[in-house]
């Protein structure tokens, strides 16, 4: 019958449908990709304070409003109400710009200047002062600081200096150059510098064999000598008698000759913190000085007071290894004296500040030493 046979051709036809529908209809929803972590960023190291190379150095900066004076360099700063002063200082300069002959005063710090040539001041033979701190200065040429006659204060702190530049103006009163890599003083290079009252070499390499007996000649009228932070085992040899401030601090000194300090009638400061100083290397009467004001021990070895003068006024000797006092020993005057009362004050010892911390004492206090340093303020 031809009616039966189309439903035998139309059943399979339904039955495959109808699976492919159920297929369709369990079929799983495709999963749907993951998002990505999001990578956390790796904290940056800061750049570093100074670059290394100079191929690192930053640009220098634009040049500045033009200013009233022509002849300013266009890289730095000439103040209309101060017109002998020039300010070139945190510009990035590779050297010394050129500098108009009006300028008395230059500030030039922190930049990267390497080295000071010849023409550097050719134009400037009037200056008096000169900053030149916080620069990478390793050379000067040898005529440059002779032609300025007129310079007083030189400061070349924290620069890569490795000896003492050579041909100083004469009439040169400050000379700054701590924190470079000096190891060398040339010969004869203070020899005329008779004005100079203060030279700084602080934080260098200076070792003993640096210093000459003659190697401070010439500085007649020197006030303050600064040679902290070097690598000394022994005092300087022939400091000059003017002297009023001695700084020697942070060095690797273990002995005083015997007298090293009567030949300094104006000497008021001295700064030993921070050595290697015990008895055994202090004479009996090292610091016992007519005119020593303020003097300082701490960070030493020393294990008991030493004599001091009628004048001193502050004692710093924390952090040794003293463990007793003996008020009697070490006052300067006879304490028979200090019984009465009305005695003349000009004869009390003047210290009034003393410090003992670190050290392994006990308390109290010895009577007797406060019997004797009667205007004493403060004991630490």
């Amino acid at each position: 019958h031809p009616m039966r046979s189309s439903l035998y051709w139309l059943l399979p036809l339904l039955l495959i449908l109808a699976s492919v529908a159920q297929g369709q209809l369990t079929r799983r929803p495709r999963p749907r990709p993951r998002p990505r972590p999001k990578l956390r960023p790796t904290p940056s190291l800061p750049p570093p304070h100074e670059p290394s190379e100079p191929t690192d150095l930053p640009p220098p900066l634009p040049p500045g409003p033009p200013s009233i004076f022509p002849d300013c360099p266009r890289e730095c700063y000439c103040p209309p109400d101060f017109p002998s002063a020039l300010y070139c200082d945190s510009r990035n300069l590779r050297k010394v710009p050129v500098i108009p002959p009006r300028i008395h005063y230059l500030y030039l710090q922190n930049n990267f200047i390497t080295e000071l040539p010849v023409e550097s001041f050719q134009n400037a033979t009037g200056l008096r002062w000169i900053n030149l701190d916080n620069n990478r200065i390793r050379k000067i040429d040898q005529k440059v600081l002779e032609k300025l006659p007129s310079l007083i204060f030189l400061y070349m702190e924290k620069n890569q200096l490795e000896e003492v530049p050579s041909a100083l103006p004469r009439h040169l009163e400050q000379l700054r150059l701590s924190q470079n890599q000096i190891s060398r003083i040339p010969p004869g290079v203070f020899s005329k510098l008779d004005s100079l009252l203060l030279l700084d070499l602080q934080h260098n390499k200076l070792s003993d064999g640096v210093f000459k007996p003659d190697t401070f000649q010439g500085l007649k009228n020197l006030m303050q000598l600064n040679l902290a932070h070097n690598i000394l085992r022994k005092m300087p040899p022939k400091v000059p008698t003017a002297i009023h401030q001695l700084y020697l601090d942070s060095n690797r000194i273990e002995t005083i000759p015997n007298g090293y300090f009567k030949g300094f009638p104006n000497l008021a400061f001295i700064r030993l913190n921070y050595n290697r100083l015990s008895d055994r290397g202090l004479p009996k009467n090292s610091f016992n000085i007519s005119n020593l004001l303020v003097l300082h021990l701490s960070h030493n070895k020393i294990s008991s007071v030493p004599a001091i003068n009628n004048k001193l006024e502050h004692l710093y000797l924390n952090n040794n290894s003293i463990e007793k006092i003996n008020g009697t020993q070490i006052c300067p005057n006879n304490l028979v004296a200090f019984h009465d009362f009305s005695s003349d004050l000009e004869n009390v010892p003047h210290l009034r500040y003393l410090r003992l911390d670190g050290n392994h004492l006990k308390p109290p206090i010895p009577l007797d030493l406060m019997m004797c340093f009667r205007l004493l303020q403060s004991v630490v």
